[in-house]
């Protein structure tokens, strides 16, 4: 069987990490995120993929190239202008049954087996993966009534326990034509949602599979969901070097060339790339993926975020459920805070309005290069675009655009002292 994976966005929920490198990159646990849903596939036994690229299309072809390295046969098609879902899929032209996958979402091998056998065991037409969540709002609902689709909701608002729409399909080549008959939305997208309940009304046999496993990466905070994932089911392996009187614990990956100095303290699980510098007397906690390059130093503490390559923390800093872009420098004392005053969820500007992030626990998001000024603060859900800075004493509380700088000057008054 062959495997489309849709991966031509522009990922723009998930700025400023977007703004210097493509959705499909972004690294949860030292792997692309793309790489996980690759890998979903391979263990399949499905080896003939191809990709719908666009946007930055070329870092994900100099990234997996013919994936050879996976196992896999992959092949690229563009889609020019990213008009939905359906229109993606429209420049593939599979002549038999075939799996479609978001590039952002990825499920274990086994509920992706037990999906394509359903189909094929039931004659279906097509078969759309659901997964339930607790929170529906901002998927589409899909209604199902005897293991088939009846009806699917785009964003139907508050909802509880529901099943949504997880990206993941088996089609019939018989989809190809519901595409074409399918009309562009009020947004100018061609929506696969829409061709599939074009089909459900014409009496097709579309079924439903409720998946065991999913993890959609839309929004920031996707990310670390997805890296504590990630982490749990990481077999650990250590190559770098650890000092005597540092204290790294049995589930933490240690990549080559990096050296983890004394006094440093980890808990696992955790995740720290090569090269890198760790400490000394630095503590990590768990959950936390460091990229290659890395310099955590003295005082530094780490909980549950992810570091991009090239980052400098050097003394007396602390990152809580924060995304940190790669070659960003901390200046001493720099905070990043990750719970509110009044301990509610922290709120998050995503294309322009303001959002609910449905956690009480999450820091700032910050682009490529950002630097610190010492004693510097980030409040929590701030994000800052690349190249941005904040100097010395700065509370930074709303969001900073690309290549800005927020500074304080300070009011003083001189006056005799010790006369």
């Amino acid at each position: 069987m062959k495997a489309v994976i849709l991966a031509a966005g522009k990922g723009e929920r998930m700025k400023p990490l977007t703004n210097t490198r493509s959705k499909m990159l972004l690294p949860i646990a030292g792997r692309p995120v793309l790489e996980y849903v690759l890998s979903s596939l391979r263990d399949t036994e499905i080896r003939d993929v191809t990709l719908v690229v666009g946007h930055r299309k070329e870092e994900i072809k100099n990234r997996f190239g013919d994936g050879d390295e996976l196992g896999l046969s992959l092949s690229y098609v563009e889609q020019p202008e990213q008009k939905g879902t359906a229109h993606a899929i429209s420049f593939t032209d599979i002549d038999e049954t075939f799996v479609v996958l978001n590039g952002d979402v990825y499920c274990d091998a086994e509920s992706l087996v037990g999906t394509i056998r359903k189909h094929e065991g039931e004659d279906a037409v097509a078969t759309v993966g659901t997964y339930r969540v607790k929170s529906a709002a901002s998927y589409g609902v899909v209604r199902v009534k005897d293991g088939r689709v009846a009806e699917i909701v785009e964003k139907p608002g508050k909802t509880s326990d529901q099943l949504i729409n997880a990206g993941v399909y088996v089609f019939e080549p018989e989809i190809y034509d519901a595409i074409k008959e399918t009309p562009y939305s009020e947004r100018r997208e061609k929506e696969i949602t829409t061709s599939i309940e074009n089909l459900v009304e014409e009496g097709k046999n579309i079924l439903a599979n409720e998946l065991g496993s999913w993890v959609h990466v839309g929004r920031p905070w996707d990310l670390l969901a997805a890296n504590e994932r990630a982490l749990k089911h990481k077999t650990p392996i250590v190559k770098g070097e650890i000092e005597p009187n540092a204290q790294v614990p049995d589930d933490v990956t240690i990549d080559e060339g990096t050296n983890v100095k004394s006094g440093t303290y980890i808990e696992g699980p955790a995740y720290i790339g090569k090269n890198c510098e760790i400490g000394p007397n630095c503590y990590i906690r768990p959950f936390t993926s460091i990229g290659n390059g890395v310099h955590i130093g003295n005082a530094v503490e780490i909980k549950n975020s992810i570091i991009l390559d090239g980052t400098h923390a050097a003394h007396h800093s602390y990152v809580g459920d924060s995304i940190v872009g790669a070659n960003c420098n901390f200046g001493s004392g720099t905070k990043v805070g990750n719970l509110r005053l009044d301990a509610g969820n922290v709120m998050m500007t995503l294309r322009g309005k303001l959002v609910d992030t449905g956690r009480r626990k999450l820091g700032a998001v910050l682009g490529d290069e950002v630097q610190t000024g010492i004693n510097s603060m980030i409040n929590p859900g701030v994000k800052m675009g690349p190249r941005s800075a904040i100097g010395p004493g700065v509370v930074l509380y709303k969001d900073l655009s690309p290549n800005r700088c927020v500074l304080v000057k300070q009011k003083g008054e001189e006056r005799a002292w010790r006369e």
